[in-house]
Protein backbone atom coordinates (compact mmCIF):
# COMPACT_ATOMS: atom_id res chain seq x y z
CA UNK A 1 0.00 0.00 0.00
CA UNK A 2 1.82 3.45 -0.46
CA UNK A 3 2.81 5.49 1.82
CA UNK A 4 0.31 8.52 1.03
CA UNK A 5 -2.87 6.27 0.67
CA UNK A 6 -5.78 8.48 1.83
CA UNK A 7 -7.72 9.62 -1.58
CA UNK A 8 -8.72 13.14 -0.92
CA UNK A 9 -6.34 15.21 -0.98
CA UNK A 10 -8.21 18.37 -1.06
CA UNK A 11 -9.39 17.18 2.24
CA UNK A 12 -5.99 16.33 3.43
CA UNK A 13 -4.69 20.07 2.20
CA UNK A 14 -7.53 21.68 4.63
CA UNK A 15 -6.58 19.75 7.48
CA UNK A 16 -2.70 20.17 6.76
CA UNK A 17 -3.85 24.41 7.08
CA UNK A 18 -5.34 24.15 9.80
CA UNK A 19 -9.02 24.44 9.30
CA UNK A 20 -10.97 23.42 12.17
CA UNK A 21 -13.75 21.92 10.54
CA UNK A 22 -11.52 19.59 8.51
CA UNK A 23 -9.71 18.74 12.24
CA UNK A 24 -12.54 18.11 14.04
CA UNK A 25 -13.78 15.45 11.44
CA UNK A 26 -10.17 14.23 10.85
CA UNK A 27 -10.46 13.08 14.81
CA UNK A 28 -13.94 11.27 14.31
CA UNK A 29 -12.54 9.28 11.47
CA UNK A 30 -9.32 8.28 13.46
CA UNK A 31 -11.78 7.56 16.23
CA UNK A 32 -13.46 5.05 14.57
CA UNK A 33 -10.16 3.38 13.92
CA UNK A 34 -10.76 1.58 10.56
CA UNK A 35 -9.13 1.25 7.68
CA UNK A 36 -9.72 4.96 6.28
CA UNK A 37 -8.35 6.38 9.56
CA UNK A 38 -5.25 4.42 9.18
CA UNK A 39 -4.60 5.90 5.34
CA UNK A 40 -4.82 9.35 7.19
CA UNK A 41 -2.60 9.05 9.86
CA UNK A 42 -0.25 7.31 7.55
CA UNK A 43 -0.96 10.17 5.22
CA UNK A 44 -0.28 12.88 7.42
CA UNK A 45 2.18 11.48 9.57
CA UNK A 46 4.95 12.83 7.97
CA UNK A 47 4.08 16.60 8.81
CA UNK A 48 3.75 16.04 12.37
CA UNK A 49 6.60 16.12 15.32
CA UNK A 50 6.83 19.51 16.09
CA UNK A 51 3.65 19.90 18.24
CA UNK A 52 5.04 19.80 22.39
CA UNK A 53 2.33 17.17 24.15
CA UNK A 54 1.80 17.97 28.10
CA UNK A 55 -0.40 15.70 29.84
CA UNK A 56 -2.55 16.72 33.38
CA UNK A 57 -3.77 14.53 35.56
CA UNK A 58 -4.73 13.89 38.99
CA UNK A 59 -7.62 13.44 40.82
CA UNK A 60 -11.51 14.95 40.19
CA UNK A 61 -11.52 18.36 41.85
CA UNK A 62 -7.98 19.10 41.58
CA UNK A 63 -8.53 21.71 39.13
CA UNK A 64 -7.25 20.34 36.28
CA UNK A 65 -9.60 21.93 33.78
CA UNK A 66 -8.95 25.72 35.46
CA UNK A 67 -5.10 24.87 34.93
CA UNK A 68 -5.67 23.70 31.19
CA UNK A 69 -7.81 26.73 30.56
CA UNK A 70 -5.13 28.94 32.30
CA UNK A 71 -2.05 27.54 30.36
CA UNK A 72 -3.78 27.95 26.96
CA UNK A 73 -4.14 31.53 27.49
CA UNK A 74 -0.99 31.47 28.79
CA UNK A 75 0.71 29.79 25.42
CA UNK A 76 -1.93 32.02 23.46
CA UNK A 77 -0.24 34.99 24.82
CA UNK A 78 3.10 33.64 23.63
CA UNK A 79 1.67 33.46 20.34
CA UNK A 80 1.56 29.89 20.51
CA UNK A 81 -1.84 28.07 19.02
CA UNK A 82 -2.98 24.94 21.47
CA UNK A 83 -5.16 22.18 21.13
CA UNK A 84 -6.86 20.77 23.71
CA UNK A 85 -8.23 16.87 24.51
CA UNK A 86 -9.97 16.67 26.95
CA UNK A 87 -10.65 13.40 28.58
CA UNK A 88 -12.30 13.98 31.63
CA UNK A 89 -15.99 13.18 31.61
CA UNK A 90 -16.98 15.24 34.24
CA UNK A 91 -14.53 18.11 32.28
CA UNK A 92 -16.05 21.85 31.35
CA UNK A 93 -15.09 20.24 28.14
CA UNK A 94 -17.71 17.60 27.71
CA UNK A 95 -20.93 20.12 28.55
CA UNK A 96 -21.28 18.36 32.40
CA UNK A 97 -19.38 21.22 34.66
CA UNK A 98 -21.16 24.06 36.78
CA UNK A 99 -21.81 27.02 35.17
CA UNK A 100 -18.68 29.35 35.61
CA UNK A 101 -16.45 26.42 34.54
CA UNK A 102 -18.18 26.61 31.04
CA UNK A 103 -17.63 30.89 31.50
CA UNK A 104 -13.80 29.84 31.88
CA UNK A 105 -14.04 27.58 28.96
CA UNK A 106 -15.54 30.17 26.61
CA UNK A 107 -12.54 31.91 26.89
CA UNK A 108 -10.52 29.93 25.24
CA UNK A 109 -12.79 28.44 23.28
CA UNK A 110 -13.53 31.18 21.28
CA UNK A 111 -9.98 31.95 20.10
CA UNK A 112 -8.96 31.19 16.59
CA UNK A 113 -5.68 29.93 18.04
CA UNK A 114 -6.58 26.90 20.54
CA UNK A 115 -8.98 23.72 19.45
CA UNK A 116 -10.64 21.99 21.81
CA UNK A 117 -11.97 18.58 21.47
CA UNK A 118 -13.79 16.06 24.03
CA UNK A 119 -12.80 12.40 24.07
CA UNK A 120 -14.53 9.55 26.01
CA UNK A 121 -12.25 7.69 28.20
CA UNK A 122 -14.40 4.71 27.69
CA UNK A 123 -15.01 2.55 24.49
CA UNK A 124 -11.92 3.90 22.46
CA UNK A 125 -10.30 1.54 20.21
CA UNK A 126 -6.72 -0.07 21.43
CA UNK A 127 -7.25 1.78 24.68
CA UNK A 128 -7.21 5.90 25.40
CA UNK A 129 -3.08 6.06 24.52
CA UNK A 130 -3.32 4.67 21.19
CA UNK A 131 -6.85 6.59 19.96
CA UNK A 132 -5.38 10.01 21.87
CA UNK A 133 -1.74 9.45 20.11
CA UNK A 134 -3.91 9.62 16.61
CA UNK A 135 -6.07 12.68 17.90
CA UNK A 136 -2.45 14.32 18.97
CA UNK A 137 -1.23 13.52 15.23
CA UNK A 138 -4.24 15.04 13.24
CA UNK A 139 -3.87 18.05 15.35
CA UNK A 140 0.13 18.10 14.92
CA UNK A 141 -0.18 17.51 11.57
CA UNK A 142 -2.58 20.52 11.58
CA UNK A 143 0.15 22.72 13.05
CA UNK A 144 -0.94 23.15 16.53
CA UNK A 145 2.24 24.02 18.79
CA UNK A 146 1.23 22.76 22.09
CA UNK A 147 -1.45 20.08 22.68
CA UNK A 148 -2.53 19.84 26.47
CA UNK A 149 -4.67 16.51 27.43
CA UNK A 150 -6.39 16.62 30.74
CA UNK A 151 -8.00 13.12 32.26
CA UNK A 152 -9.60 12.30 35.24
CA UNK A 153 -6.92 10.82 36.51
CA UNK A 154 -8.20 7.81 38.09
CA UNK A 155 -7.52 3.83 36.82
CA UNK A 156 -5.65 3.20 33.46
CA UNK A 157 -6.02 6.66 31.90
CA UNK A 158 -3.70 8.50 33.59
CA UNK A 159 -1.11 6.04 32.70
CA UNK A 160 -1.99 6.10 29.05
CA UNK A 161 -1.91 9.81 29.20
CA UNK A 162 1.64 9.84 30.40
CA UNK A 163 2.72 7.05 27.52
CA UNK A 164 1.52 10.19 25.28
CA UNK A 165 3.03 12.86 26.72
CA UNK A 166 6.30 14.58 26.38
CA UNK A 167 5.25 16.18 30.12
CA UNK A 168 2.97 14.93 32.80
CA UNK A 169 1.77 17.45 35.44
CA UNK A 170 -0.34 15.66 38.40
CA UNK A 171 -2.50 17.90 39.87
CA UNK A 172 -3.33 17.79 43.83
CA UNK A 173 -4.92 19.41 46.10
CA UNK A 174 -4.05 20.00 49.74
CA UNK A 175 -6.70 17.46 50.85
CA UNK A 176 -4.48 14.95 49.20
CA UNK A 177 -2.12 15.49 51.65
CA UNK A 178 -3.47 12.26 53.50
CA UNK A 179 -3.99 10.17 51.23
CA UNK A 180 -0.42 10.98 49.13
CA UNK A 181 1.51 7.63 51.53
CA UNK A 182 -1.38 5.58 50.24
CA UNK A 183 -1.11 7.27 46.52
CA UNK A 184 0.22 4.45 43.94
CA UNK A 185 3.42 4.43 42.99
CA UNK A 186 2.37 4.30 38.89
CA UNK A 187 1.04 8.04 39.51
CA UNK A 188 4.45 8.93 41.09
CA UNK A 189 6.36 7.24 38.69
CA UNK A 190 4.63 9.09 35.60
CA UNK A 191 4.98 13.01 37.12
CA UNK A 192 7.54 15.20 35.57
CA UNK A 193 5.84 18.14 37.61
CA UNK A 194 4.37 18.33 40.65
CA UNK A 195 1.09 21.04 40.81
CA UNK A 196 -0.26 21.52 44.28
CA UNK A 197 -3.34 23.66 43.28
CA UNK A 198 -5.77 25.88 45.38
CA UNK A 199 -2.39 26.23 47.56
CA UNK A 200 -4.39 28.60 49.74
CA UNK A 201 -6.30 26.13 51.32
CA UNK A 202 -5.27 25.13 54.98
CA UNK A 203 -2.63 21.95 54.79
CA UNK A 204 -0.73 22.68 51.61
CA UNK A 205 2.65 23.07 52.88
CA UNK A 206 2.81 20.04 54.83
CA UNK A 207 0.94 17.75 51.93
CA UNK A 208 4.36 19.44 50.04
CA UNK A 209 6.23 18.28 52.85
CA UNK A 210 5.00 14.66 52.83
CA UNK A 211 5.41 14.42 48.61
CA UNK A 212 9.29 15.81 48.96
CA UNK A 213 9.75 12.79 51.39
CA UNK A 214 8.34 10.43 48.90
CA UNK A 215 10.09 11.98 45.93
CA UNK A 216 13.68 12.36 47.78
CA UNK A 217 13.19 8.12 48.49
CA UNK A 218 13.09 7.73 44.73
CA UNK A 219 16.33 6.46 43.27
CA UNK A 220 18.01 9.09 41.80
CA UNK A 221 21.22 10.43 41.22
CA UNK A 222 23.02 13.85 39.53
CA UNK A 223 21.91 13.38 35.80
CA UNK A 224 17.72 12.30 36.76
CA UNK A 225 15.24 14.53 36.44
CA UNK A 226 13.26 15.02 39.98
CA UNK A 227 9.91 16.28 39.50
CA UNK A 228 9.79 19.86 41.31
CA UNK A 229 6.28 20.81 43.00
CA UNK A 230 4.81 23.60 42.25
CA UNK A 231 1.88 25.50 44.37
CA UNK A 232 -0.82 27.12 42.67
CA UNK A 233 -4.44 28.81 42.81
CA UNK A 234 -5.29 28.61 39.24
CA UNK A 235 -8.72 30.21 39.96
CA UNK A 236 -6.40 33.46 40.41
CA UNK A 237 -4.01 32.46 37.71
CA UNK A 238 -1.65 32.03 40.60
CA UNK A 239 1.81 30.05 39.52
CA UNK A 240 0.94 28.99 36.31
CA UNK A 241 4.05 31.18 34.48
CA UNK A 242 6.34 28.67 37.23
CA UNK A 243 4.44 25.93 35.47
CA UNK A 244 5.00 27.11 32.11
CA UNK A 245 8.50 27.45 32.83
CA UNK A 246 8.75 24.32 34.75
CA UNK A 247 7.24 22.45 31.58
CA UNK A 248 9.85 24.27 29.58
CA UNK A 249 12.92 23.64 31.60
CA UNK A 250 11.74 19.64 31.59
CA UNK A 251 11.20 19.65 27.54
CA UNK A 252 14.91 21.40 27.65
CA UNK A 253 16.36 18.23 30.10
CA UNK A 254 14.82 16.15 27.38
CA UNK A 255 16.50 17.45 24.79
CA UNK A 256 19.82 17.98 26.44
CA UNK A 257 20.48 14.19 26.73
CA UNK A 258 18.48 12.63 24.08
CA UNK A 259 15.77 11.49 26.42
CA UNK A 260 12.96 13.32 24.35
CA UNK A 261 14.42 11.16 21.37
CA UNK A 262 14.50 7.87 23.47
CA UNK A 263 11.16 8.71 25.22
CA UNK A 264 9.25 9.35 21.79
CA UNK A 265 10.83 6.14 21.00
CA UNK A 266 9.34 4.20 23.82
CA UNK A 267 6.37 5.17 23.02
CA UNK A 268 6.35 4.47 19.75
CA UNK A 269 7.25 1.17 20.57
CA UNK A 270 4.38 0.67 22.55
CA UNK A 271 1.90 2.81 20.16
CA UNK A 272 2.99 -0.04 17.55
CA UNK A 273 2.31 -3.27 20.00
CA UNK A 274 -1.33 -1.57 20.39
CA UNK A 275 -1.67 -0.78 16.66
CA UNK A 276 -0.60 -4.57 15.99
CA UNK A 277 -2.71 -6.25 18.71
CA UNK A 278 -5.78 -4.10 17.45
CA UNK A 279 -5.67 -5.10 14.11
CA UNK A 280 -5.10 -8.81 14.67
CA UNK A 281 -7.71 -8.66 17.26
CA UNK A 282 -10.20 -7.49 14.83
CA UNK A 283 -8.89 -9.92 11.85
CA UNK A 284 -9.34 -12.69 14.67
CA UNK A 285 -13.21 -11.97 15.95
CA UNK A 286 -14.95 -12.08 12.62
CA UNK A 287 -18.84 -12.49 13.04
CA UNK A 288 -18.32 -16.47 12.63
CA UNK A 289 -15.50 -16.55 15.16
CA UNK A 290 -17.50 -14.95 18.17
CA UNK A 291 -20.60 -17.16 16.85
CA UNK A 292 -18.02 -20.06 17.54
CA UNK A 293 -17.26 -19.14 20.78
CA UNK A 294 -20.44 -18.31 21.79
CA UNK A 295 -21.81 -21.74 20.67
CA UNK A 296 -18.74 -23.43 23.05
CA UNK A 297 -18.85 -21.20 26.46
CA UNK A 298 -21.41 -24.01 27.39
CA UNK A 299 -18.96 -27.02 27.31
CA UNK A 300 -16.67 -24.49 29.01
CA UNK A 301 -18.40 -23.72 31.79
CA UNK A 302 -19.54 -27.26 32.51
CA UNK A 303 -15.78 -28.00 32.44
CA UNK A 304 -16.01 -30.22 29.47
CA UNK A 305 -13.09 -28.05 27.85
CA UNK A 306 -10.77 -25.68 29.30
CA UNK A 307 -10.80 -22.09 28.08
CA UNK A 308 -7.08 -22.58 27.05
CA UNK A 309 -7.76 -25.44 24.61
CA UNK A 310 -10.73 -23.42 23.14
CA UNK A 311 -8.69 -20.63 22.86
CA UNK A 312 -5.68 -22.26 21.38
CA UNK A 313 -8.26 -23.62 18.77
CA UNK A 314 -9.26 -20.22 17.86
CA UNK A 315 -5.93 -19.25 17.32
CA UNK A 316 -4.90 -22.29 15.57
CA UNK A 317 -8.00 -22.03 12.92
CA UNK A 318 -7.05 -18.60 12.42
CA UNK A 319 -3.41 -19.32 11.27
CA UNK A 320 -4.28 -21.74 8.98
CA UNK A 321 -6.05 -19.04 6.76
CA UNK A 322 -2.24 -18.40 5.80
CA UNK A 323 -1.00 -21.69 5.16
Amino acid sequence: MSENSFSDNSFIDKLLKGDKRTVSRSISIVEHGNSRARDLLKSIYSKTGSAYRIGLTGPPGAGKSTLTNQLTKYYRNLGKTVAVIAVDPTSPFTGGALLGDRVRMSEIGSDEGVFIRSMATRGSLGGLSKTASDAADVLDAAGYDVILFETVGVGQSELDIARTADTTLVVLVPESGDSIQAMKAGLMEIADLFVMNKSDRPGADSAIIALQTMLMMKSHDETSWLPRIIKSIATENSGIEDIAREIESHRQYLLSNDSFQKKRELNSRIRIKEIVEDQIRSEIWTKERETSLNNSLEKVVLGRISPYHLAEDIIEEYKSQFE
